[in-house]
């Protein structure tokens, strides 16, 4: 019994994470140039658009649902523009990577 519990959760915390790693080679080519290799932002890019760029692991961040996520990176918020040439799978991994990153 313990080994069929053990295996659900495990299969389970692997789905959560489903796409990461393709979510990372995404956010590595069209997201780190401003959030930064581990989703913390850069000074310098939120000096230049005098915004306040939380961490993507912070909880402000990880606590939205991943509908709020995807509006964000298709739609664009604030000063942040929309990410070009995402399909859904894409947009998706992606949101997988930056759940990753969890603090």
């Amino acid at each position: 019994m313990k080994i069929i519990a053990i295996t659900t959760f495990l299969l389970a915390a692997s789905l959560a994470y489903a796409g990461a790693p393709e979510g990372k080679a995404l956010f590595a080519s069209k997201c780190q140039a401003c959030h930064g290799a581990k989703g913390e932002g850069k000074a310098s890019i939120a000096k230049m658009f005098s915004v306040t760029m939380h961490p993507l692991g912070s909880k402000e961040i990880q606590t939205k649902p991943d509908a709020d996520l995807k509006k964000t990176v298709t739609e664009g918020h604030g000063k942040m523009k929309p990410v070009s040439g995402l399909d859904d799978k894409q947009v998706a991994d992606v949101i997988a990577f930056v759940r990753t990153l969890k603090e």
